[in-house]
């Protein structure tokens, strides 16, 4: 296994990477004692899908390692990332009676990361958590850094909390069972990355998108292991987005206003990004070959880069205006300077509407 150092002081943790790694997740699950006492029960929470494909596995690995189990499954969907679903979590554990030593284990994709580590944060006034990530999306972003949350119809994220995981445990060969609309999804997170912060990156994928979508072992651990590193780089210099943290927002005000505008169910989180990315990079003052580089790598792993005509631009500026990020009343967003740096700065609001509409 590859491992990857979270360094926040007393809340720092490890993100572990290996292929076939997810039965081995007992045992190292023990390890994790607070105050010298083991974890005293350990709640799964999953969705029919991944459940169906790992579950078994990691429950008997929790099991195994002694650890007492109580499995809870919300439905599959963005649009399940609430608060009615997270009272739900919050019910199952105290019916389970979990106490403040019990472990949360966050198992799929980035809703489940999200909305586990929200439950996680808010039961008991806060316990711990593990994310064992199995979608691209999550295992290279959502999963590390401890931001958690639920959506609300008036914006995503929006009602959450920081609870940094206490383990990260990502089984690379999980992404050979993934729909393949989700894996292309997960790579627009990669993509970012290498437009933020590393052009080394950024050249990687572009001269090896065969094997990156080919599943090949190697570049899959390539991509998970310097996404990783790189997010914990950026979270350990800012744990709470004061500053640097900002940056891994690219795409994302526009990204999230599309995913808001159209109910959470049109596009993958990863889709919408995409479009973000490559909308936000004409909006910054890269210079128009280098933005053309980026909307051809989002284009060449069958990323959408252009804001459909059937979207409502009025609902996309709508769901800008009350997006974390904007500040003031003014619309900030992530631009990049050129290929692997990048600077927040707000933006007039009518420009925008101008390249939302192409």
């Amino acid at each position: 296994m590859e491992t990857v150092r979270v360094s926040l002081g007393e809340r720092s943790y490890d993100i572990f990477i290996g292929s076939g790694i997810l039965g081995r997740i007992g045992s190292t699950m023990k390890t994790l004692s607070a105050g010298g006492t083991a974890p005293s029960m350990v709640a799964l929470v999953s969705n029919p899908t991944v459940h169906g494909l790992y579950g078994e596995t990691v429950t008997a690995s929790l099991k195994g390692a002694g650890l007492g189990t109580v499995e809870i499954i919300i439905p599959d969907g963005e649009e399940y990332k609430s608060l009615l679903w997270a009272e739900y979590i919050w019910g199952e554990l105290l019916k389970a009676r979990l106490d403040r030593q019990s472990i949360i284990v966050a198992l799929g994709g980035g809703v489940i990361g999200d909305i586990a580590g929200f439950a996680a944060s808010t039961y008991m006034r806060g316990i711990r958590y593990v994310q064992a990530p199995t979608t691209l999306l999550a295992q290279v972003d959502s999963s590390v850094g401890g931001k958690t949350g639920v959506n609300h119809p008036l914006g995503k994220n929006m009602i959450g909390a920081f609870h940094q995981p206490s383990l990260v445990w990502i089984d690379t060969s999980a992404l050979k069972s993934l729909p393949r609309r989700e894996f292309i999804s997960g790579m627009a997170e990669v993509i970012k990355y290498g437009v933020i912060w590393d052009s080394g990156l950024f050249e990687y994928l572009k001269h090896n998108r065969d094997k990156i979508l080919g599943l090949d072992d190697g570049a899959l651990t390539h991509i998970v292991m310097r996404s990783c590193s790189i997010k914990a780089e950026v979270v350990s210099r800012d744990e709470r987005e004061s500053g640097l943290r900002a940056i891994l927002n690219f795409g994302h005000t526009i990204g999230h206003a599309i995913e808001t505008a159209t109910g959470y169910t049109r596009y993958l989180h990863g889709e919408a990004v995409a479009m973000g990315m490559a909308i936000e990079a004409r909006l910054g003052t890269i210079s128009a070959e280098e933005a053309s580089r980026i909307k051809g790598v989002i284009d060449a792993y069958g990323l959408p880069s252009l804001l459909p005509d059937d979207i409502d631009i009025s609902s996309v500026m709508e769901a800008m205006e009350v997006d974390k990020k904007a500040l003031g009343g003014e619309l900030r967003f992530v631009l990049p300077l050129q290929i692997g740096k990048v600077r927040v700065q707000a933006v007039e609001r009518e420009r925008v509407r101008r390249l939302l509409k192409g």
